[in-house]
């Protein structure tokens, strides 16, 4: 059986999100750096954003390593459980 091409495999996702500040928490699989674009995926949410800022441990930083929780300020409302995408 041939696989189906161009499924996109989920990079992270959303544990919490605070919308009073608009911070994403989002625990990647993979090392992710600021600078990149993202997706966000889920029954509600559809959106795409480049990284501006990540902060781990309430300091910024300018990668998350594999398995790494981090914060990203986002412009949009995401929800726990929500995907993340690479950016095609």
């Amino acid at each position: 059986m041939p696989k189906q091409s161009k499924e996109e495999k989920p990079i992270g996702v959303v544990t919490h999100y605070f919308g009073g500040i608009d911070v994403a928490i989002v625990k990647f699989s993979i090392a992710v750096k600021v600078g990149e674009t993202i997706h966000f995926k889920g029954a509600t949410t559809d959106f795409s954003e480049k990284i501006k800022s990540m902060q781990y441990d309430h300091k910024p930083i300018e990668s998350a390593k594999k398995g790494q929780e981090v914060g990203i300020k986002i412009g949009n409302k995401v929800r726990e459980g929500d995907e993340v995408f690479p950016e095609q």
